[in-house]
């Protein structure tokens, strides 16, 4: 249950650091590739919006994968959603590292590693009664 916490933590932070993208924080060069200074372009803000549900929906998985939601998701969303998130996380902890600004590389790259091993010890929990 620790984990999913935990985990759900991390995603509710990454969800807050995209509100505040798309509500025009001057936060440019530590999203979406660094290539913006300063507030996003209307069409990155749409795209962070779009990211904080996604990360939303995340933190409800992993939760509902520890029994600890009263969501609407099915129990199988939390099985395989987990191990669904685990694949892309570490998918997004390599894109992070590979990127040319120094916040996605130092800063994303661990975060995204982390909960990719988180999610994948959830994942691999017996499931939550």
């Amino acid at each position: 249950m620790t984990i999913a916490r935990v985990a759900a933590a991390g995603f509710g932070i990454i969800a807050l650091f995209q509100l505040a993208l798309a509500a025009g924080a001057p936060l440019g060069r530590a999203a979406w590739g660094g290539a913006h200074a300063g507030q996003l372009p209307p069409n990155l803000r749409v795209a962070s919006l779009v990211a904080l549900l996604i990360w939303a929906v995340a933190a409800l998985v992993v939760l509902r994968r520890a029994g600890l939601a009263a969501t609407v998701l099915p129990a199988g969303v939390g099985t395989w959603g987990t191990w669904v998130l685990a694949g892309l996380l570490t998918l997004g902890a390599l894109m992070n590292l590979a990127s040319s600004s120094p916040w996605e590389r130092f800063i994303w790259a661990p975060l995204a590693a982390t909960l990719a091993v988180l999610c994948f010890l959830l994942a691999r929990s017996p499931a939550a009664a």
